[in-house]
């Protein structure tokens, strides 16, 4: 497959490609944790389709020390019992704000289930985690960026 744009050699796509990894990157700070935050982004990615994401994320996790058995089974989270009731609802949190097409958003059960595990900033980042990745993704999807060619730590 190849791109229809190159994302990196367009000044306006370059740009705004800028201020859309600064806003993934003021999510370091937080305190939501980096496995959370790589779970949350593969799956999101698996939802829309993105190789190009789902590529990147599960090697950066690996990186980070994420087993292949989680990352193997991020898909069918519901099922598998290798993940915590935070990582749980984290990942529901984002099935839900990634599939707003598909109903009517995130219920307040599911709010009200990630509320139990994270506190008030760490929600923020996760919103905000949510919100990046669907929107690296959507990016990603409409320029058909390939798959498997991402080296971790390839942007720094």
């Amino acid at each position: 497959m190849e791109a229809r744009l190159d994302t990196f050699a367009n000044p306006v796509a370059t740009t705004f490609l800028k201020h859309l990894i600064a806003a993934g990157r003021s999510l370091g700070d937080s305190p939501l944790s980096p496995t959370v935050r790589e779970l949350v982004e593969v799956r999101a990615s698996q939802i829309n389709g993105c190789g190009f994401c789902v590529d990147m994320h599960t090697k950066e996790a690996e990186r980070a020390g994420e087993t292949a058995t989680r990352l193997h089974l991020v898909a069918v989270w519901r099922e598998a019992t290798v993940f915590t009731d935070a990582e749980r609802a984290a990942l529901d949190l984002a099935e839900h704000g990634t599939r707003t097409a598909d109903g009517a958003g995130v219920p307040d059960a599911v709010w009200a289930e990630a509320a139990k595990h994270f506190d008030e900033d760490a929600l923020a980042a996760l919103v905000g985690a949510v919100s990046v990745i669907n929107a690296f993704n959507r990016l990603n999807v409409i320029t058909r960026q390939p798959a498997g060619g991402y080296r971790p730590g390839m942007f720094g």
